[in-house]
């Protein structure tokens, strides 16, 4: 026992370390677990069920052991009295005993003289049909038998019919024919072995397979007279009825179902394609062989056989038990996928049970399924169940593998059109493309179903994809140096935005039906653009990390003494663009876009911020000037990234500011700054006390009678299509430097 349960640990052992081969297997461990528990299960149930098959067998025999014992009895007793009987009754009878003898004998002459002939050539001819057997000629070997038959059950009726209580001479008879019967169990063998081979028996030789159809239907005709004799005499000779036609019907049956089953050459274990394998052979033998009946084997029935639907039903039934004993089995989720698209779509198509070979005798329409609606529907689950459990073990794999890829020293692959991208969306779509041609083969609401489970993954791998940049993005700000390819790599996370949003589009137009938007369709959008948007947002802020130092250059001493801050940022800015370019579109105007408005932006918090103030006309001049040539260096380059687009209405902001530092004549400023307000009705009331503050002339007076005039013919805002003020605060150390100024309501 101890060396039984030592080899059983030591298999389990080497069976689950075969399982665990490779870290991933880990994942599947409790899968694993559960096969094992259900298979120790169906053990464990089985040996139940042998075990009580036994006792109910041992208890059934002992009760009619029982009940035997007590026959015995009652057959004891009733010997008995017979016995008795025949003492008391011996003496009648040995009086009768003579007239009896004669009878006998005058009965058994008139039968024997009757078939004398036949009496005498019985040896001979057992001889002769024994050798037709042996040779194969079985039509002249079953005349023979019939002839030996029909004597013998002659001579055994008059026997019958004179004296049905003569025993003795019935088992002459009998005996006499012994060989009879042995004789005709010889040849239904042969005819079973006939009927066993009836595929390759009609192709080479069909009279064969006549002979043995006319045999059983002779045998069939004389049962059907020595059943209705025995209804009107209650004489039947032995070894009827035969019905030989109903064990045609029992070979037949044991023979196709033996070849459905036949069709198994693999296992899982040593072929992962065992099942289409299976599935395979097993159309090409149904389709074959049904080809063969209605071609040649119906020719060798009678009509009233109706051969063809037979053999339909036949093949059906076996097929049915063998899908239903494969949908019993703990299929993997591609196996299900072939078993329900040859149950669902191959078994009535042409390949198989429409094919034109087998029209117009098979109507598909009036096949039966082979699978119960409901085993479908709990294979349709599993499979589902399995596929949603895969494809986010797919996805997440998918995604580490793509991290990984961020993290290398070389550049992006690029697209045909030259943008930076990764494989992950084609990763992705593919895993989602071969999964959805799967299930269009089974039906299209089962592809509607695995779109929607890819989908509803989709949204939450996105939401880790979003997760995962983030992270990216704020690992490279602790250290700006790497990883080296950190903008490259942004650049294809954002074109992977645009490429996931086109192969969902393609995958909804090619596998679904509808093409109503679906609350999970506006969320990936949502996640989509948000991921772009954000990955956009990072470049900039990578841009502008660069820049920060000569922004803050902007609007100092330095500045106006001569620096080069802005050539340096026009420089920086197109240097990054030119990266920039491999980012598809819209997502590289909206870009674009941005970075424009962010560097005016930055150029007039720069003013805002009063980081100088201008102390004479001259100051002014040179500063005015210094601006609009600024603002044309921004206008030329924005005009060059964007494509000869209109970039002028903001860069034309700074210009407007530097004709307000401009201007000589102070009595003229309440004018300049209307026209300023007019142009950008989003500059507020800190803006233009900053202005003036920066100009470095305007008195008090002078800045309260401008925002109160300011405050009472104040534009609207409201319409305003491209603000730009809206955003820029004036810092409150600013604003506290003037606290000696009269400060009116902000202008709206």
């Amino acid at each position: 026992m101890e060396e039984t349960n030592r080899e059983a640990v030591a298999t389990a052992v080497q069976r689950v370390a075969g399982m665990l081969q490779r870290s991933d297997q880990l994942d599947k461990v409790e899968q694993y677990r559960r096969r094992e528990a259900r298979k120790k299960t169906s053990v464990e149930a089985r040996l139940k069920a042998a075990i009580q098959s036994q006792l109910d067998g041992v208890q059934t025999g002992l009760r009619q052991l029982h009940k035997a014992l007590c026959d015995v009895k009652d057959i004891q007793n009733s010997l008995a009295d017979v016995s008795k009987d025949w003492r008391q009754s011996i003496n009648t009878i040995e009086s009768l005993k003579d007239v009896k003898d004669a009878v006998v004998q005058h009965s058994q002459l008139a039968s024997a003289v009757e078939n004398l002939k036949n009496i005498f050539s019985v040896p001979e001819i057992v001889r002769e049909t024994h050798d037709l057997i042996e040779q194969g000629e079985l039509l002249q070997a079953h005349r023979k038998l019939m002839d030996l038959e029909c004597s013998r059950d002659d001579l055994m009726y008059e026997q019958y019919r004179m004296d049905s209580k003569n025993v003795h001479d019935m088992n002459l008879i009998r005996s006499y024919f012994g060989q009879v019967q042995g004789l005709s169990e010889e040849l239904s063998k042969q005819l079973w072995m006939v009927l066993q081979r009836a595929m390759v028996t009609v192709r080479r030789d069909p009279t064969m397979l006549v002979s043995v159809v006319r045999i059983i239907e002779r045998e069939e005709k004389i049962d059907r007279k020595m059943l209705d004799r025995k209804k009107q005499t209650g004489f039947i000779p032995p070894g009827r009825p035969k019905c030989w036609k109903n064990r045609m019907n029992e070979v037949l049956e044991s023979t196709v179902s033996a070849r459905i089953e036949s069709t198994q050459s693999e296992t899982r274990e040593s072929d992962k394609m065992w099942l289409v394998r299976l599935l395979e052979i097993t159309r090409k033998y149904v389709l074959d062989d049904l080809t063969v009946v209605k071609n040649l084997m119906v020719q060798c029935f009678p009509p009233h056989y109706n051969t063809f639907q037979v053999f339909l039903d036949l093949y059906l039934k076996s097929v049915s038990a063998r899908v239903q004993e494969l949908a019993a089995e703990d299929l993997e989720a591609n196996e299900i996928v072939s078993l329900l698209t040859w149950v669902l779509n191959t078994y009535k198509s042409v390949e198989m049970m429409a094919h034109p070979d087998l029209q117009p005798e098979c109507d598909v329409k009036q096949l039966e399924p082979l699978l119960p609606e409901h085993v479908v529907d709990d294979l349709l689950g599993k499979y589902l169940k399995t596929f949603t459990s895969n494809i986010t073990g797919w996805l997440r794999k998918a995604l580490e593998t793509d991290k990984k890829d961020w993290q290398k020293e070389t550049e992006p692959e690029a697209d045909q059109d030259g943008y930076y991208q990764t494989t992950l969306p084609a990763i992705v779509f593919q895993m989602f493309e071969q999964n959805l041609q799967v299930a269009a083969q089974i039906n299209e609401t089962f592809k509607e179903q695995v779109l929607r489970v890819c989908l509803k993954q989709m949204n939450s791998f996105l939401v880790r994809y979003r997760e995962e940049a983030i992270s990216y993005k704020e690992e490279h700000l602790k250290d700006r140096q790497h990883p080296q390819c950190y903008v490259q790599y942004m650049i294809a996370i954002i074109n992977n935005c645009q490429t996931f949003k086109e192969s969902i589009n393609s995958l909804k137009r090619k596998y679904s039906q509808s093409a109503e938007a679906t609350q999970n369709d506006a969320t990936i959008d949502k996640l989509l653009n948000e991921v772009a948007r954000e990955g956009c947002q990072f470049l900039l802020d990578e841009v502008f990390l660069d820049l920060e130092h000569h922004l803050n250059d902007l609007l100092t001493r330095k500045w106006l003494t001569g620096s080069h801050a802005v050539d340096t940022i026009c420089v920086t800015v197109e240097d990054y663009f030119n990266d920039f370019a491999k980012i598809k579109k819209p997502n590289n105007q909206e870009m674009t876009s941005e970075a424009h408005r962010r560097v005016v932006v930055e150029y007039l918090k720069a003013i805002m911020q009063k980081r100088i103030s201008f102390k004479n006309a001259d100051e002014r001049k040179d500063g005015a000037d210094r601006m609009i040539k600024e603002a044309d260096q921004f206008k030329f380059l924005f005009r060059k990234l964007s494509a000869g687009e209109d970039t002028d209405r903001l860069c034309d902001s700074i210009a407007a500011i530097a004709e307000v530092f401009k201007l000589t004549d102070p009595a003229l400023l309440y004018l300049e700054v209307s026209t300023l307000v007019s142009k950008y009705p989003d500059i507020r009331e800190e803006h233009i006390v900053a202005l003036l503050a920066v100009r470095g002339d305007a008195s008090r007076e002078m800045r309260q009678m401008i925002i109160e005039t300011l405050n009472q013919n104040k534009p609207s805002s409201s319409t305003v299509s491209q603000p730009v003020f809206r955003d820029i605060t004036v810092p409150s150390n600013t604003m506290t430097a003037m606290t000696s100024m009269a400060v009116p309501k902000l202008l709206k």
